[in-house]
């Protein structure tokens, strides 16, 4: 099946736009492994692509530079290279010939996927890229992507680079996985139709990775096809986990190690309980990781409400990392229908609540739009109070802090049917609010918002306690 085209527009119109200027274009795009980079890039410059190479994972500087060769003479015949370059500069030097030999009205189009894997350690390709771009492309109607996997070795070595590339990238582009309405547009564009519920279950699962939601299957429940893709010995989910962060990061043990840590305390981790899970040094080694971590979007870092910067904490935001590490990893012996028996347990349920949660904080703006706010400049952080002998401990995991003198505090629960508050329920609610009141000495207007699949049933003990609501349908919504 031909895979659709979704979203992505705003990415889409940069690409394209890079045609029409008037100056050579180097576009820096990033984004996680299997989130559509390379499907973007072909779908924008459709046979336009005048030279492509991708990087080979874990290959030599010679295996990169045949794969290099094999590459030209596809593009430019077998006549444009008798031998294999024996370094990247005169690799590149190959490649200037060709492309001034060929003949093309318009800009021509170079495409160098998974940089990473082809600038391997002392490899010099970044050098010569930097000869190539400063020393011919500058001067010529040319368009140069570069592409990887790597978000923070792409930011590091490419973005920020200190050589030849130093400020020469004029377009940034980072991709991100689908939000649910782009989820949604994706599997009915594959003749797939799911109610919003079990779209929801499917993403808490796996999130919105292009390459894991093309394997879903019609006539199958959300239960079923989380059994088939992450259980089943053939699951293309089942041991996904094992090749996700080599593929993205050197030394990826340490980058497990925090993932495996953060995969344990949902509500976030500071750097010193980070350290104290992981045994990691507390130096700039682990900066690194965490850096690449929260630029990769396996993870994010915020300031609690209140707090400065040495209070930052870190919260594991990758679907499937935390489904892998909580269900796949652990139940890998088991027969048929895994997750159908799973999904009845307590686990579950605690699960279901943490994955629900995170889903509404990447889903902030269809927040806003739902409250009518999207104008308001505003805020977002968690709150956290450790408990003393005055005040009792705290935690909200969303707080929108807003300029036009408000603050909503957001409750967030995940249910199969509308949420019916009963007296303790309200009781609790009205002790978080005002605790909250309490401790930030706050001035502001407190509103109490809930977000849940199907809303409020409204009662006693809803009316005059919860603000605004927000529903499921809301956070389908396009932004």
């Amino acid at each position: 099946m031909a895979q659709a085209f979704i979203g992505r527009k705003k990415e889409l119109e940069i690409l394209q736009k890079t045609l029409h200027s008037e100056e050579p274009e180097m576009v820096a795009l990033i984004g996680r492994r299997r989130v559509g980079k390379t499907f973007l890039v072909r779908t924008a410059f459709a046979g336009q692509l005048d030279f492509e190479i991708t990087g080979t994972q874990n290959a030599s500087t010679q295996e990169q530079l045949k794969n290099f060769a094999i590459r030209i003479r596809g593009f430019f015949g077998e006549e444009a290279l008798s031998t294999t370059p024996s370094n990247w500069m005169d690799a590149f030097e190959v490649l200037m010939r060709q492309l001034d030999r060929k003949q093309k009205t318009g800009k021509k189009v170079i495409f160098l996927d998974e940089l990473p894997w082809l600038a391997t350690h002392k490899s010099g390709f970044l050098n010569a890229l930097g000869f190539f771009w400063n020393s011919w492309a500058t001067q010529k109607n040319i368009v140069v992507v570069i592409c990887g996997s790597a978000a923070a070795w792409m930011i590091q070595k490419v973005v920020y680079h200190k050589g030849g590339l130093h400020n020469r990238i004029t377009k940034r582009i980072d991709l991100q996985p689908f939000n649910l309405c782009e989820m949604e547009a994706f599997l009915r564009a594959r003749n797939l139709t799911f109610d919003r519920y079990q779209l929801l279950l499917l993403y808490m699962a796996m999130g919105g990775i292009p390459h894991y939601l093309k394997e879903i299957e019609a006539g199958k429940s959300a239960a079923q096809n989380i059994d088939s893709l992450c259980f089943s010995n053939s699951g293309l989910l089942r041991d996904e986990f094992s090749k996700l962060y080599p593929a993205l990061f050197e030394h990826a043990d340490n980058h497990i190690a925090v993932i495996r840590a953060l995969a344990q305390k949902w509500k976030g981790m500071s750097r010193v309980e980070i350290v104290a899970a992981t045994k990691l040094p507390d130096g700039g080694g682990l900066s690194d990781v965490l850096e690449e971590l929260v630029g990769s979007g396996f993870v994010n870092s915020y300031y609690p409400f209140g707090k400065k910067k040495k209070d930052m904490l870190y919260r594991l935001t990758d679907e499937y990392s935390l489904f892998y590490l909580k269900f796949i990893e652990t139940n890998r012996t088991w027969g048929k229908s895994v997750w159908m028996s799973l999904s009845q347990t307590q686990e579950f349920k605690s699960w279901s609540g943490y994955a629900f949660e995170s889903i509404c904080i990447k889903h902030l703006p269809q927040i806003e739009k739902a409250l009518s706010i999207a104008g308001v400049f505003s805020e977002a952080s968690g709150f956290i109070h450790r408990g003393t002998a005055d005040f009792p401990g705290l935690q909200i995991d969303l707080v929108l802090d807003r300029k036009d003198h408000v603050i909503n505090l957001f409750e967030m629960k995940f249910y199969h049917e509308p949420w019916l508050l009963s007296k303790s329920d309200a009781i609790e609610l009205r002790s978080r609010v005002s605790l909250f009141k309490n401790l930030t000495k706050t001035s502001k207007q407190v509103f109490l918002t809930t977000v849940t699949p199907f809303g409020l049933h409204k009662n006693e003990n809803s009316i005059g306690l919860v603000d605004s609501e927000v529903v499921m349908d809301d956070l389908f919504a396009p932004i």
